[in-house]
């Protein structure tokens, strides 16, 4: 997923481990993805599409 966001132009990319389940992708502070809140995973491409489309 690192690698994804690295090659999707990102400055900066930090996991941050959690637990139960949770897998968030937030950009300055704001939510990008919400596993939780869509209860599922990212597909392919499409954390990198989300981050294009923030900008």
């Amino acid at each position: 997923m690192s690698a994804e966001i690295s090659e999707a132009g990102a400055q900066e990319v930090n996991l941050v481990g959690g637990s139960g389940g949770i897998f968030d992708v937030t950009v300055d502070g704001r939510e990008v993805f919400s596993k939780f809140k869509l209860n599922r995973f990212p597909e392919p491409g499409e954390i990198s599409r989300l981050l294009f489309e923030s900008e």
